[in-house]
């Protein structure tokens, strides 16, 4: 497969492909919070860091360029000082790993998903070139989505080194609101455009957000599905993500997912167990073995990390 290559000019990708290299087993690691999401890596596998750091933050265009070891709460950080965030997940790992496991955002209903939210990246290849893909603006549309085929994939694929990321304004007023007595799928029902709702098989978790009195109107529609009470932040999360169609969280198997919080809408969950390993069909393993082979046809980058399930 033909990729575009890169003229690079900043020293810390150029010293990260260099240190990839074309040779041996190698993985990246930032804060290990998804550590072992697709699998353990193979033994002697070499293990770098990304490197970190803002590249160039347009404000006005809502987007910001960044080297992908710096960690979400860091990027964060100084997106807020211009009044703006983004749908990268806040638990306390770097954005290269969000990117890498796919992980959106709590409020992701508000934010927008990750897969959307890439605008480019740039990946050192399994034969240690750097590649760019996609583009800096919003209304990208030429060439091979790459920066939507890197989310998700583990870094089986390419090593991230750097990525474009779409921001978001940090609304005026943002209110998380409890009920134990709401059914959590009425909600989408009862109010316009919910940030998040969340779900632990008994309690529902409503985020608003808007315009002060937007959301005074709408926490006044959620009162037609159930008592909310506000409360200082959404539940707490297990360490494990499932993912499952949003029609599947009607049924979901609590004995298989132990306690869990759901995402109503998104079809995510993380729960206190393990998903296992989802059976491919035969031709979504044979595109996925395709795709390995054209991306890292001797297998070097992230060994032992399968994306998507078992063939």
């Amino acid at each position: 497969m033909e990729t575009p290559l890169l003229t690079v000019d900043d020293p810390k990708l150029l010293a990260f492909a260099e240190a990839v290299g074309a040779e041996g087993q190698v993985s990246v690691s930032g804060n290990r919070t998804r550590w072992l999401a697709g699998g353990a890596l193979a033994e002697h596998t070499r293990i770098l860091q990304a490197p970190t750091g803002m590249v160039a933050y347009s404000p006005e265009e809502m987007t910001a360029q960044v080297r992908v070891g710096t960690t979400v709460d860091e990027f964060h950080a100084q997106l807020a000082e211009k009044g703006q965030r983004s749908a990268l997940p806040e638990r306390g790992g770097t954005i290269g790993g969000a990117i890498s496991v796919g992980e959106n955002a709590v409020s992701s209903l508000g934010r927008g998903r990750l897969r959307t939210a890439v605008l480019q990246i740039r990946y050192v290849s399994a034969d240690g070139r750097v590649v760019s893909g996609g583009g800096p603006t919003v209304k990208n549309v030429t060439g091979f989505d790459l920066p939507r085929l890197m989310v998700g994939s583990l870094g089986t694929l390419g090593l991230l080194a750097e990525a474009t990321i779409r921001t978001n304004p940090i609304p005026a007023v943002s209110q998380w609101l409890r009920s134990d007595d709401a059914d959590p799928f009425a909600v989408p029902a009862a109010v316009l455009k919910p940030s998040a709702i969340l779900w632990d098989g008994s309690s529902t978790w409503v985020e608003l957000e808007g315009h002060g009195v937007d959301v005074a109107a709408e926490r006044r529609r959620l009162g037609s599905i159930g008592v909310f009470e506000e409360v200082d932040r959404p539940p707490a999360l297990y360490a494990n993500r499932w993912s499952l169609q949003p029609s599947e969280l009607r049924t979901i198997d609590s004995l298989a997912t132990g306690a869990f919080v759901a995402s109503i809408g998104m079809g995510t969950v993380w729960a206190e167990n393990p998903q296992p390993a989802r059976l491919l069909s035969p031709e979504v393993a044979l595109i996925s073995r395709r795709m390995k082979h054209e991306f890292d046809p001797t297998g070097r980058l992230n060994p032992g990390r399968t994306v998507g399930g078992a063939e």
